[in-house]
């Protein structure tokens, strides 16, 4: 599991240490850095997995497109460099990157392993593969990293809509559900007889991933099934839906556009081994609040199976299931961390760009930046006429 992450020069930030636990919850106003957390992660995903011997950081790909270096490095304190780092007991690496403003790629300057906060000033070496200096003999460092990062999971929030037809990929070139979780319907049908993680099998259905994902997609919308039809003699997949037994199935485009923007999350959780990595931008998106409440339960248990979530939420019921989660003993007060992201001040110095409230075993909060998920009440004292 990755513990921190650790930007510098990266977007809005000049630097930035964030601390990460099995379950990371990013909340904040608009244009704060909350996605900018995400996309560094996205990018070095992007060029493990699609560039394998790239000694470049590749700022345009199949996860992220982030424009040129101008576009990415911090344009008030940086020039044409960055760095971005991963810690953990595993594999803790820091890596420099450089370019020029128009390029849309950055050359790896640096890559180094950290041990007590200093890094061991890297290696020598003819190549590097999977953003590390490769070494034959030695290659155990870079398959870890390759592993954890080319095989995590990004949903963005822009996920994808009903669709007549979905397209069935081959397992190992889409083997997740994908950014927008165009693939999530070709993994559920390739993988739906594959055994889901023990602690995700929910009672009432065999563990395997198509029965469990009906399942879970129950828990949000009663009465939900789905059926997943191979078109005869073509490479393309019809879903169909129901909210209700004694029903035929529907066209994704006449059960509701929340189902279809619930369901890769649910097949990106149910697909994930241990120590995964899944990265979720605004898992409330089109849900009722009890629905948001219930996805910020069901990515606590994700989490309590080994799953790493790191998820970005303007969404307080999304807060308050991770709450309930903590309470009921699904997930240690210990393995969640929440952030509460505010612009860059230039003004006041003083003012962090990061404040981290803890929680505790019956979840509450120690303490609420202004801010923070805080319009409610903000609302209610304005109607009760005391503000």
């Amino acid at each position: 599991m990755f513990t921190r992450i650790d930007l510098e020069h990266f977007k809005c930030f000049t630097i930035l240490k964030l601390p990460l636990r099995p379950l990371t919850l990013l909340s904040g106003v608009n244009a704060s850095g909350k996605s900018s957390v995400l996309q560094a992660l996205a990018l070095l995903h992007q060029t493990i997995r699609d560039h394998e011997w790239s000694s470049c950081l590749m700022l345009n790909g199949s996860a992220v497109n982030l424009g040129t270096v101008a576009d990415v490095v911090d344009q008030v304190h940086g020039r044409r460099s960055m760095a971005i780092a991963l810690l953990d007991d595993e594999t803790p690496v820091r890596w420099g990157f450089t370019g020029d403003h128009g390029d849309m790629t950055m050359d790896v300057t640096r890559a180094t392993v950290v041990e007590d906060g200093r890094d061991d000033g890297g290696w020598e070496s003819s190549g590097i593969r999977y953003l590390m200096p490769w070494r034959r003999e030695e290659p155990d460092l870079a398959k870890s990293l390759a592993r954890r990062l080319g095989g995590l999971t990004y949903l963005t929030a822009e996920r994808q809509g009903p669709r007549e037809m979905y397209p069935l990929i081959d397992i190992q070139r889409a083997p997740v559900v994908g950014v927008t979780g165009e693939h999530a319907v070709s993994v559920l049908y390739a993988g739906g007889d594959e055994q889901v993680l023990e602690k995700l099998a929910a009672d009432g259905a065999p563990p395997t991933r198509l029965r469990q994902t009906e399942k879970r997609m129950a828990s949000f919308f009663p009465g939900c099934d789905l059926e997943l039809r191979k078109v005869r003699m073509t490479d393309v997949m019809t879903m169909g839906l129901r909210t209700a037994k004694d029903t035929a199935y529907h066209r994704p485009v006449h059960t509701g556009f929340g189902l279809t923007q619930v369901f890769p999350i649910v097949v990106a959780a149910l697909s994930a081994k241990k120590n995964d990595l899944l990265l979720i931008e605004n898992p409330e998106v089109h849900l009722h609040p009890a629905g948001q409440a219930r996805m910020g339960e069901f990515l606590a248990e994700v989490a309590s199976a080994g799953v790493q979530v790191i998820l970005e939420t303007h969404s307080d019921h999304v807060l308050n299931g991770i709450r309930r989660a903590v309470k009921n003993q699904m997930l240690p007060a210990e393995s969640v961390a929440l952030h509460f992201f505010r612009p860059r001040s230039d003004d006041d110095v003083n003012v962090a760009q990061v404040e981290s409230p803890c929680i505790d075993g019956h979840g509450r909060i120690d303490s609420w930046p202004e801010g923070f998920f805080d319009q409610f009440d903000r609302d209610m004292d304005y109607f009760a006429g005391w503000a």
